[in-house]
C-alpha cells in the first residue's frame, strides 16, 4: 500500500512539475508577447508612486492584461526598485517586457507637458503644451510674452510637476544678441553670460535642458553644434565659390536667412550672391545695412533712410564690393548648406513677389518689371 502511495505521489509530483513549467512558460511568453493597446498612450509615473500602482494605471488603461504578471515579471527581472517617475509614450501592442524596460531605465520624459521658451527674430515667447498620444502632436495650453505678459497659472502649475521638460528652441536668423538677451528671461536658467558669442557661431535649433543648468553651457552646446554643421557642409561644398574659408560661408549664409524665409528659395538666393560676387557686383542687400545700425541689438523698426543706403559702413552692400566683415544673424543648417551648394542659375537680381517669396531675373530689364509689380502690390495694400 505504502508503494502505492508512494507512485501515486511521485506521479502526482512530476504532473505538478510539468504544470508550473507550462505556467512558467505560459507567463513567459505572455510577458514578452505584445500588449493589448490598440493606440499609443502617454503613461505618468508619480515621484513616490510604486509597481503595483503603475501596473493598475496600465491595466486601466488597458495597456496589460495583467497587472499581477507584469509585477511578477519585474520582480523576477530585478526592476521593481528601479522605477523611474516621469511621462512615457507608451506605443501600441508594447510588451509588458518592453513597458517595464520603459519605466525603469530612466531618462528624459518622453510625453506628458513640455514648456518651450521661444527666441524668435522679434520676440520672445514661452509656450506650455502637451502631446496628445493618440495623434503625437502637442496640445497648446498656454502662451504669453514674458516680457510683456504676466505668465497664466497653467505655466505656474506645470512648474510644480516633476515630470515637465523645458527646452529653448532658437529661430533661424536671430543674433547672438538676442539669444543671450532670451536665455536671461529664462527664469529656470542659472549663471551670468560674460560676453556675447560671435555672430552666427550659434546653431538655430531646439535644446532640451533641466533646471538649474548653466546659461553659459547652453550657449558652449549651440556653438558646437554650429561647428559640426558648419564643418560637415563645407567638406561637401561645390566647386568655383568666391568664398575662401568656413568663416565666410558663414557670413554668406547669415545673408540668405535674412533674405528669405521661404525653404525652396535658400539655393536660389544663394545662387545670386554667388553670381554678383563672382561677377565683382555689389551684393546690394538690406539686412546688412540694418546690421549695420543695429549690431544686432533687436529690430530696426522702420525702413531705411536714404542717407544709411549711401553712408559708407563695413555692412554697406550698396557701398562695400564685398561681404560684410562678420554674419549678420545665426543661419541655421539650410541655409549654411545652401551657401556652400547654391542652384545654378544666370540669376543677378530678385525682388519680393507678394507672395512671401522672390521673382529672380538674369536682366536689369526683367528685375525692374518685376520690382514695378511688387511697387503696384505694395501700393494696392496700401490703399486697403
Amino acid at each position: 500500500m505504502w508503494r502505492h502511495i508512494a507512485s501515486n505521489a511521485l506521479t502526482m509530483l512530476i504532473v505538478g512539475i510539468f504544470l508550473l513549467a507550462g505556467v512558467i512558460l505560459w507567463g513567459q511568453g505572455e510577458y514578452s508577447a505584445g500588449g493589448p493597446l490598440d493606440q499609443q498612450i502617454c503613461l505618468r509615473v508619480e515621484r513616490g508612486s510604486n509597481v503595483s500602482r503603475v501596473s493598475e494605471d496600465l491595466v486601466e488603461q488597458g495597456a496589460v492584461s495583467s497587472g499581477l504578471l507584469l509585477r511578477v515579471g519585474m520582480d523576477y527581472a530585478d526592476q521593481t526598485s528601479k522605477l523611474k517617475a516621469g511621462s512615457y509614450l507608451v506605443p501600441a501592442h508594447t510588451s509588458m517586457a518592453e513597458i517595464a524596460q520603459i519605466i525603469t531605465k530612466g531618462g528624459a520624459s518622453t510625453c506628458g507637458t513640455e514648456v518651450v521658451y521661444r527666441i524668435g527674430v522679434t520676440r520672445l515667447s514661452t509656450i506650455v503644451r502637451e502631446l496628445d498620444p493618440a495623434t503625437s502632436k502637442f496640445v497648446e495650453k498656454a502662451k504669453f510674452d514674458p516680457a510683456a505678459d504676466e505668465a497664466p497659472q497653467a505655466y505656474a502649475d506645470v512648474l510644480e510637476q516633476g515630470d515637465t521638460r523645458y527646452r529653448v528652441a532658437i529661430a533661424e536668423g536671430v543674433t547672438s544678441w538676442q539669444i543671450v538677451e532670451g536665455l536671461k528671461s529664462v527664469s529656470l536658467l542659472e549663471g551670468k553670460v560674460a560676453d556675447v558669442p560671435d555672430e552666427g557661431s550659434l546653431a538655430p535649433e531646439s535644446y532640451e535642458f533641466k533646471k538649474g543648468e548653466k546659461r553659459a553651457d547652453l550657449l558652449a552646446e549651440m556653438s558646437k553644434r554650429q561647428d559640426v554643421i558648419l564643418a560637415a557642409a563645407w567638406e561637401s561644398r561645390v566647386e568655383g565659390l568666391p568664398v575662401k574659408s568656413p568663416e565666410e560661408a558663414l557670413v554668406l549664409a547669415s545673408l540668405i536667412e535674412k533674405e528669405t524665409g521661404v525653404a525652396e528659395e535658400r539655393r536660389q538666393v544663394a545662387s545670386v550672391f554667388v553670381n554678383r560676387l563672382n561677377k565683382g557686383m555689389k551684393l546690394q542687400t538690406d539686412p546688412t545695412v540694418i546690421y549695420g545700425i543695429t549690431k544686432g541689438q533687436g529690430v530696426l523698426g522702420r525702413g531705411l533712410r536714404r542717407s544709411e543706403l549711401r553712408k559708407a559702413t563695413p555692412y554697406n552692400t550698396y557701398v562695400i564690393d564685398a561681404l560684410p566683415p562678420t554674419p549678420i544673424a545665426n543661419p541655421g543648417r539650410a541655409s549654411i548648406e545652401a551657401a556652400l551648394d547654391p542652384d545654378s542659375t544666370d540669376y543677378i537680381f530678385f525682388v519680393a513677389d507678394g507672395t512671401g517669396g522672390h521673382a529672380f531675373a538674369v536682366t536689369l530689364d526683367e528685375h525692374n518689371r518685376n520690382v514695378a509689380k511688387w511697387r503696384a502690390i505694395e501700393a494696392e495694400r496700401a490703399g486697403n
